[in-house]
């Protein structure tokens, strides 16, 4: 037995005439009529009485009318359900970021946007260290990731798309000998004692381009997976803490900022997420981080 079948019975039952039910369903007469017999003799019985005038339901028929009723229902249901998941109204989407992602708001947009469109899907954010972010996507225990760039995104199982791009500035105690210059150049940081943003993991690039730009190893007191242990440290007079432009928004007490104009050592966000990706949320999610609009 089909669906069809089934639509083609309460057609009848609903209508009371093989001619009305048959122009309802956009088929012929003699057809309609051929698939009813054929679901009798399947069922083994008669569904409907029929007289030159109308046909009614048998009580075997009064008993399917109900039960396919409720089958086509749940069919619509079901195809509904599946639709409204790959359209990704429902469904949920494990995000993890990094400082860079909230301080210049694009992560909050991200969200509100996503928000107003799929309100029945369900977001499930966390601040996740940049190299844990890569692993924890590659394991399937997160969907998608916002980080600077490193090595681990390289992996072909990944996507890894920039979305965003800042100088970086120098965040230092406000009573640090530099603080009264309006901007700083990279001689300056030559003697200087650097924080850095996980220097040797997540940032290991800014490590490299300073490397080059100073012509030795820079001279790093600390580095931190939290962009808010980074400027606690640079407020407690530990050093300069190289930092993306929209760390900057943040007040911190002692802390001030100075710009630093060197496009070799500007800080970027990766949005990451894996090749294989199909779930629907997630591949709503991420149409909205890439600024490709809302899927209708």
């Amino acid at each position: 037995m089909e669906l069809r079948h089934l639509r083609y019975f309460l057609a009848v039952a609903q209508e009371g005439h093989f001619a009305r039910a048959a122009e309802r369903l956009n088929i012929v007469p003699p057809a309609l009529s051929m698939q009813i017999k054929a679901l009798e003799e399947e069922l083994g019985g008669p569904l409907f009485v029929r007289t030159s005038r109308k046909v009614e339901l048998t009580e075997a028929g009064r008993l399917l009318q109900t039960e396919a009723q409720r089958t086509l229902d749940q069919a619509e249901n079901a195809c509904q359900t599946v639709r409204r998941s790959l359209r990704g109204e429902t469904g949920q989407v494990r995000i993890g970021f990094a400082g860079n992602a909230v301080f210049s708001g694009k992560l909050t947009r991200d969200l509100r946007t996503f928000r107003q469109h799929y309100p029945d899907a369900e977001l499930v954010v966390s601040e996740i260290a940049p190299l844990a972010q890569a692993d924890a996507v590659l394991a399937g225990q997160l969907d998608i990731g916002y980080t600077p760039d490193h090595d681990k995104l390289h992996s072909p199982a990944l996507v890894a798309e920039k979305i965003g791009l800042w100088k970086r500035i120098v965040a230092m105690a406000d009573d640090h000998p530099l603080a009264g210059q309006s901007h700083l150049t990279v001689e300056m940081l030559a003697a200087e004692p650097l924080i850095l943003y996980d220097a040797h993991g997540a940032d290991e690039s800014l490590y490299a381009a300073l490397s080059h730009l100073l012509g030795h190893d820079p001279h790093i007191s600390h580095c931190s997976a939290s962009s808010l242990s980074v400027l606690t440290l640079a407020a407690a007079g530990q050093g300069l803490a190289l930092v993306p432009e929209p760390l900057m928004h943040i007040s911190v007490p002692g802390v001030v900022y100075r710009p630093l104009d060197v496009a070799e050592l500007a800080a970027n966000l990766m949005l990451v997420s894996r090749k294989e990706a199909n779930n629907g949320a997630v591949m709503a999610f991420l149409a909205i981080a890439r600024g490709e609009g809302i899927r209708e």
